[in-house]
């Protein structure tokens, strides 16, 4: 089978491991890279005294490194190969060196064919034991020891990130935010390539996307701005110290779990209900990742009214088409990511769409006082959605809109459509950040609008 670009990108394990190998692509990083007819190999310099060892088959794309990742295949292993289809040139011809030798003689001895897209990519999945051989008590402790001494070693790399990201903060507040504004785009990417080394990749992934939140604010809300979010990444770092066992934590420091995790978790909540799909949004990521964004309002429950379909692709796969349809309602389970206001999900089960009359929840008298309350729990959220009351568009004197009603008032981040400058607001839905209002869908006298950039 050819090893293509689009090949790799279907074996990596998550957006978090595409985004951390594509900060690996520097031939500066690599001191060693080889390869024979069907194998690669090469070193991969990370914070460590010891370079990685990486080794690849192109034939079957199976992958060894000698980090402590977790994930199959880690970054490591998706940068060499990724680096061998842009340039196979660089990788030099030699023989084939003992360690690549001893990996390949091992997997070699119960090899199977390679896994499809959506099995386990993991070297022990894809060659499991028979199944008649009984398991062996001393290799499972062992496999249970090293598991924890990587989990530990992870740990303890991310702490001593924090830590630096805590003294990166503080200089960037003693030194001035005038000059932090001048240039956040340089500033965040060393830093973010600090914690990228140390594992702490969805940290990584939200200071790389921090420049591109502030530069779009006019000018003079960007230092109100710029305090509030790196306000928010003090917080972040120093709940995560105190509690890295936290599901929700490592999620928004290390890295988020995968469906099969969240499905098989028994703290995930489930919740079965009538959902109409709101609005998509489509955002490219610094890191070269597309973000697609699913905002789903559930319709005759009220234990849960909003959820999150999260998913990445590579931005140079193209414009993926959409699952959903705005305004289509569908009976369907849901699975959350557990955390202290669940959020985002992933579908357990989904019926064919549903032609019902159900009207939307009531919204709250003040919805961004109930975005105050949960920032109680959670200070460091970036944006929340929000139900809102009888309201309508209108504009400032200097032209930019807004979205007002009930005594509240709010600047929309995008233009509206002419259509909903003069429509009459029954209610309205979208994702505030604490500085802009994202609409996504509102019912109004003239029936139901999406807006642009978020359908």
């Amino acid at each position: 089978m050819d090893l293509t670009r689009s090949a790799i990108e279907a074996l990596a394990p998550d957006q978090s491991a595409l985004a951390a190998a594509s900060a690996l692509l520097k031939p500066g990083k690599w001191p060693l890279r080889a390869r024979s007819e069907r194998l690669i190999w090469g070193e991969c310099q990370g914070s460590g005294a010891h370079p990685y060892r990486v080794a690849a088959d192109i034939e079957d794309r199976g992958s060894k490194c000698t980090c402590p990742s977790r994930k199959f295949p880690c970054k490591h292993a998706l940068a060499l190969m990724w680096m061998f289809v842009e340039d196979s040139a660089v990788f030099q011809a030699g023989d084939i060196p003992d360690w690549v030798q001893d990996w390949i003689g091992r997997r070699r001895k119960g090899a199977s064919p390679p896994a499809v897209a959506g099995e386990d990519k993991s070297l022990d999945a894809a060659h499991p034991a028979p199944a008649d051989s009984a398991p062996d008590p001393e290799a499972e402790a062992r496999r249970k020891a090293a598991s924890q001494k990587r989990a530990d070693e992870t740990r303890r790399s991310v702490h001593a990130a924090t830590v630096d990201l805590d003294v990166w903060i503080a200089d960037q507040l003693r030194t001035g935010l005038a000059g932090f504004l001048g240039a956040p785009g340089e500033r965040c990417r060393r830093i973010a390539a600090r914690l990228v080394d140390a594992k702490a990749g969805a940290l990584a992934s939200r200071i790389e996307e921090m420049p591109s939140r502030l530069l779009a604010l006019p000018g003079e809300g960007r230092v109100e701005a710029a305090i509030a979010e790196l306000g928010k990444l003090v917080l972040l770092t120093r709940a995560w110290r105190a509690g890295s066992g936290d599901s929700e934590l490592r999620r928004e420091v290390v890295n988020a779990e995968t469906r099969e995790e969240v499905l098989t978790d028994p703290a995930a909540p489930r919740v079965a209900a009538l959902w109409e799909v709101l609005g998509e949004r489509l955002a490219t990521r610094r890191d070269g990742l597309v973000s697609q964004a699913t905002w789903l309002l559930s319709l005759n429950q009220t234990t849960q009214r909003f959820a999150l379909l999260l998913d990445f692709f590579p931005a140079s796969a193209g414009r993926r088409g959409s699952a959903f349809i705005a305004g289509e309602r569908f009976q369907a389970e849901l699975a959350f990511y557990p955390a202290r206001a669940p959020l985002r999900a992933v579908i357990v089960s989904r019926e064919g769409a549903v032609d019902a009359p159900d009207p939307w929840p009531d919204p709250p008298a003040d919805p961004f006082a109930e975005y105050a309350e949960s920032l109680l729990t959670t200070p460091w959220l970036t944006e929340t959605p929000l139900l809102l009351p009888e309201g309508r568009i209108c504009a400032d004197a200097a032209g930019r809109a807004w979205w007002a009603g009930q005594g509240l008032w709010a600047p929309l981040r995008d233009p509206p459509p002419p259509l909903a400058l003069g429509a009459s607001f029954e209610c309205a839905a979208g994702v505030w950040d604490g500085a802009r209002l994202c609409l996504l869908a509102a019912r109004t006298n003239w029936g139901r609008l999406a807006f642009h950039g978020c359908s």
